[in-house]
């Protein structure tokens, strides 16, 4: 005979059935305290400088103003309003399927290198037109120079071998009246980075690089088609651009992609290294860092360092080394007049 069993106690009903919602990912937590895109974009205030902007405001699945990323025509409206409100920059485009960078993460670089400048200065951010940088493979859009002069007020070489790229950044340096502050250089030899490009009386503090990370249009293309799929706008019935973030082979790709370009960038800054104090470039793949410590063993710099960025949920880094010893890079620092 079995136990008469005890009746379970009934399950209470919700109060209410509330659906699901979409939680919203924690956008730029981690740039720099420096940089000026903390925060969420105020998006009336955008507009209200760059009016053109309203037609590519949206609303994503978490009921937030946003653009469509997936849009070349909205990221460069987008990038022009960024420019125009936080760096005062009145003109400024580029041509179509021309590489447009982020903002905020381009300006996360600029900061760093900053800090990185400080670190032989006693802490102290080297400011004013006595800091020169060099930004190879500037690109059309001009974006390094332009935060970093605004911020800084640092003097730029950009350094260019496709003639549509310099004279497009050109005609954004001309029309901000920037002339003084920022000049290009074509690179004659597209074999070439560093070698042939500077004057041997020309001395740089700094060097940046967003180099080419794919090694073909079709590794480019498969990029692209991820960014799409986290972008959330992976439908087959929408046409969309091959390149959502634009770009031309030579900021794209380049044969042996991104580990070939900075091994080679490596291997030249030798040969130039006395006119530079620290040279830099992104790394976008955390793999190719080993092949990249062991080109700066062979060829010889004396200090090298990661630094990691992150951007929300992305993450990046860059790589920066020098040839010079310590005591070389204090007495560097008196070329700097301007102090913060």
């Amino acid at each position: 005979m079995t136990a008469p069993r005890t009746p379970r106690p009934a399950r209470k009903k919700p109060e209410s059935a509330t659906p699901a919602k979409a939680v919203e990912p924690r956008e730029k937590a981690s740039l720099h305290p420096r940089n000026r895109h903390q925060g969420r974009y105020d998006f009336p205030a955008l507009i209200k400088s760059t009016p053109e902007l309203a037609k590519f405001v949206i609303i994503n699945p978490y009921g937030k103003e946003s653009i469509d990323f997936a849009s070349p025509d909205a990221v460069r409206v987008f990038n022009r309003a960024l420019l125009k409100s936080f760096y005062g920059i009145a003109h400024w485009d580029i041509p179509a399927d021309y590489l447009c960078p982020p903002v905020p993460g381009r300006a996360d670089y600029v900061h760093f290198l900053a800090d990185l400048l400080a670190s032989v200065n006693d802490g102290v951010i080297p400011r004013g037109a006595a800091v020169k940088v060099l930004d190879v493979g500037m690109g059309a859009n001009c974006v390094y120079p332009l935060i970093g002069h605004s911020d800084y007020r640092w003097q730029f070489l950009g350094s260019e071998i496709d003639t549509t790229a310099i004279a497009a950044a050109k005609a954004i340096i001309q029309s901000n009246g920037l002339n003084k502050a920022i000049q290009v250089r074509q690179q004659g030899n597209r074999k070439q980075i560093l070698l042939g490009l500077l004057e041997s009386a020309e001395r740089f503090d700094l060097t940046m690089c967003n180099p080419p990370f794919h090694a073909s249009l079709e590794e480019a293309t498969r990029g692209s088609s991820r960014k799409w799929r986290a972008l959330g706008k992976a439908d087959p019935k929408r046409k969309l651009p091959v390149l959502n973030f634009g770009g031309q082979a030579a900021e794209l790709w380049c044969e042996g992609g991104e580990a070939r370009f900075v091994t080679q960038l490596i291997s030249e800054s030798a040969q130039v290294g006395q006119q530079v104090l620290w040279f830099s470039t992104l790394v976008s793949k955390a793999s190719n860092l080993p092949a990249i410590q062991t080109a700066l063993k062979k060829a010889g710099a004396l200090q090298s360092q990661v630094v990691e960025m992150s951007q929300g949920q992305k993450q990046s880094r860059f790589v920066a080394w020098t040839f010079h010893t310590q005591e070389q890079q204090q007495a560097w620092r008196e070329r700097w007049t301007s102090k913060s």
